[in-house]
């Protein structure tokens, strides 16, 4: 079974599934083995990986590539991040096409202008025309070669300070234009509005939620308030940075690295990771 037909099973499954988020290979091998669904390869994160904000610096390449990269080694699905979709509707066809021949299952795009700005920076947050957003949708939809492909529609509605009924009205639109799923997102503490949404959603299409702000709300109760998917998207890359900062300055402070020997993982796993074994095979046949 192809990567895309599993993510199409996946968000059509009565099981709710459940995404990391990773930034290169290695932390999405890592997703894969920890038993998640799926990968979502964040622009967020990939940028943080090289050492930018998450404010449309990188291109469409860039985060292609780390997508790419991902799906290479991975037997999970991968859902990229795709920002605003790199442009216009002619845009959204193109990284459709791209990103589908590079092996991703799916992609997700939102309705912010380009530039946009990280949904949690404390800054306002412009939307694009919701007629304009949707035209997106449909060029995405018609560019596709893979008719599992699956393309994500994410509305910030409720991110820009709109109510629950701009985020329905904004996702029925992006559903006529063809959306196979709606990422609903919110930087409440807690789940309410989202719960809200889902109620008067009524499962019209799967919904994807991130739960980074309102993260007690148990994955049993989002599958119970109808949601097919949720992402836990940067917890990966902000896991690496403390225990790495933990572990540099242990071995700069002490002059020896003995202290964190117990911290971290041996030299045998990173080569389990990275297949070792496979590629000596190789070379000696």
């Amino acid at each position: 079974m192809n990567s895309t037909t599993k993510l199409r099973e996946l968000i059509t499954s009565r099981q709710i599934a459940r995404f990391a988020g990773a930034h290169d290979p290695l932390s999405a091998s890592l997703v894969e083995i920890s038993g998640f669904d799926g990968v979502w390869a964040s622009s967020f994160t990939i940028s943080a990986a090289n050492g930018l904000p998450d404010m449309s610096l990188l291109s469409m390449a860039d985060f292609l590539e780390a997508a790419g990269r991902m799906a290479a080694v991975c037997s999970v699905p991968i859902l990229a991040d795709c920002d605003t979709g790199f442009g216009g509707a002619p845009n959204v066809a193109y990284l459709v096409q791209r990103y589908e021949a590079a092996g991703v299952a799916g992609v997700c795009i939102e309705d912010k202008l380009f530039p946009k700005t990280n949904s949690f920076v404390d800054r306002r947050q412009e939307l694009l025309p919701v007629d304009e957003f949707a035209r997106k949708i449909e060029a995405g939809k018609n560019a596709q070669r893979d008719p599992d492909f699956v393309l994500v529609a994410r509305t910030e509605a409720l991110i820009a300070g709109h109510d629950v009924q701009e985020a329905l009205h904004r996702a029925d639109a992006y559903v006529d234009a063809g959306a196979d799923m709606i990422l609903v997102h919110s930087k409440k503490d807690s789940p309410r509005e989202v719960i809200e949404f889902l109620d008067a959603w009524q499962a019209r299409a799967p919904v994807v939620v991130v739960p980074t702000t309102y993260h007690d709300w148990h994955v049993t109760d989002a599958q119970s308030s109808g949601v097919s998917l949720v992402i836990y998207a940067n917890h990966a890359l902000r896991a690496a940075i403390r225990s790495m900062y933990r572990v540099l300055t242990s071995i700069e402070s002490t002059g020896t690295s003995t202290a964190v020997e117990d911290l971290i993982s041996p030299v045998s796993e990173v080569f389990e990771l990275t297949h070792l074994d496979k590629w000596l095979h190789l070379e000696n046949r």
